[in-house]
């Protein structure tokens, strides 16, 4: 067997008789683990931790539905995304710009926007955590937060370390939230019972819409990365779709696993500081060393996804923009401190937390409804024969996505603005 046939074999995901393993194969399980811990870890960061914690508190047990939901619009979302932009080797914005001239201009600025509001969100979480860990002044947080991802990209080959911080620091969350959870465990069978039939459906879209929205920047870093690491083309579909799926459950065990440990607190009349309602259920469920645990899941968390989110914002407009692309370690940096400096002005963490998972919601039905125009385009994927199935859970999570962020904003103004 040649060189060039074997490794199409490997990147086919074929076995092959071969008693020693290949470079081609190590790099290829080392692209799929870090791809999907990037997007696990990036999804389920700061907003995700707080929404949920939030959102908890205030529907209880059928809180379960919501989790329930998001994990198959998760499983949508990825599924359809990253199989249409690693079949076609392009990035989001590229793909846009050949499903009609010019859109990809607006997808990439409107996500780069959303971006934005993102990362409000990550450096107030890591500003939170630093708060729990050291007791400093959030503000004090929030710049340490922003010098801390500036260092972090100006590193030497930052994104060898993005992939690995990914890796470690996620296993670490995995480790830290199921300690918690196994101290805090509630009666699991009304949890399951609550997911299929919640009490009161109707008013559980904010929350579902809300934790989808403030997941759906490390799907877009996923398929981002997956052009970078070379997992692309039709020959890589197989990698690209094990990679989703390990992504996906990952944050499936993260999210649960957080949802269990909130819920087991609250379901024993506890009540939660709203300065910082995570941290609290944390304390509250595992005293002080829950505290300073959640402290930890909070910063960490918080940093790979200011760290994932400024590389994905930034991968959004760098093709449409050649100064970006020939200077992307800098433009990085760039929109670290811009968040930084807005997060410092505006200094309302949990509301930060909050809003951007609604502006984030609102964005995704855009992204997603391009995706699945380009999966029946020929010029875009090729050959590639998009299944169906997936199309139409595609479509539905357009529709619905698109129907109830419109009518769940009033919602969020009564809840959190008041």
């Amino acid at each position: 067997m040649s060189n060039n046939t074997l490794s199409s074999t490997i990147a086919n995901g074929e076995s092959v008789s071969n008693p020693a393993p290949s470079k081609a194969s190590t790099i290829n399980k080392k692209a799929l683990l870090s791809v999907a811990f990037l997007m696990a870890t990036t999804s389920v960061g700061p907003g995700f931790l707080t929404q949920t914690t939030v959102f908890t508190n205030l529907y209880q047990i059928d809180m379960a539905f919501p989790v329930l939901a998001s994990i198959l619009i998760t499983f949508g979302i990825v599924m359809n995304l990253w199989r249409v932009v690693g079949v076609s080797g392009l990035r989001i914005q590229d793909i846009a710009n050949k499903v009609a001239p010019g859109l990809g201009y607006a997808v990439g600025i409107l996500l780069a926007l959303g971006a934005v509001a993102f990362n409000f969100g990550n450096v107030s979480g890591s500003a939170l955590g630093l708060n729990v860990l050291t007791g400093a002044d959030t503000l004090w947080g929030t710049l340490f937060t922003g010098l801390l991802g500036c260092v972090l990209f100006l590193a030497h080959n930052a994104s060898k370390h993005i992939d690995s911080m990914a890796r470690y620091l996620g296993l670490l969350m995995i480790v830290l939230i199921a300690y918690v959870a196994m101290t805090t465990m509630p009666p699991l069978a009304p949890v399951v019972a609550a997911g299929m039939m919640p009490t009161d459906v109707n008013s559980l879209l904010l929350p579902t819409l809300t934790i989808v929205g403030g997941a759906v920047g490390g799907y877009y870093t996923g398929a981002q990365r997956l052009v970078d690491v070379g997992l692309k083309g039709q020959h890589q579909l197989k990698a690209i779709s094990q990679a989703a799926i390990m992504g996906v459950s990952i944050a499936v065990v993260i999210r649960i696993l957080l949802f269990l440990a909130v819920l087991g607190v609250i379901v024993q009349g506890a009540t939660l500081d709203k300065a910082n309602p995570a941290a609290d259920a944390f304390r509250q469920g595992a005293s002080s060393v829950g505290y300073y645990i959640f402290g930890l899941v909070l910063f960490v968390a918080s940093i790979t996804s200011v760290v994932g989110n400024s590389y994905m914002a930034i991968s959004l407009v760098k093709t449409l923009f050649p100064t970006i692309e020939r200077n992307e370690k800098y433009w990085c940096v760039g929109f670290i401190v811009l968040t930084t400096v807005g997060t410092a002005c505006i200094n309302m963490p949990v509301f930060l937390l909050m809003l951007a998972g609604l502006v984030n919601s609102v964005i995704l039905p855009v992204v997603l409804g391009v995706i699945l125009i380009a999966s029946r385009r020929k010029d875009i994927v090729g050959d590639y024969r998009h299944p169906m199935w997936l199309t139409s859970l595609g479509a539905f999570i357009v529709i619905v996505m698109a129907i109830g962020s419109s009518s769940t904003i009033s919602g969020f103004i009564t809840r959190f603005i008041g």
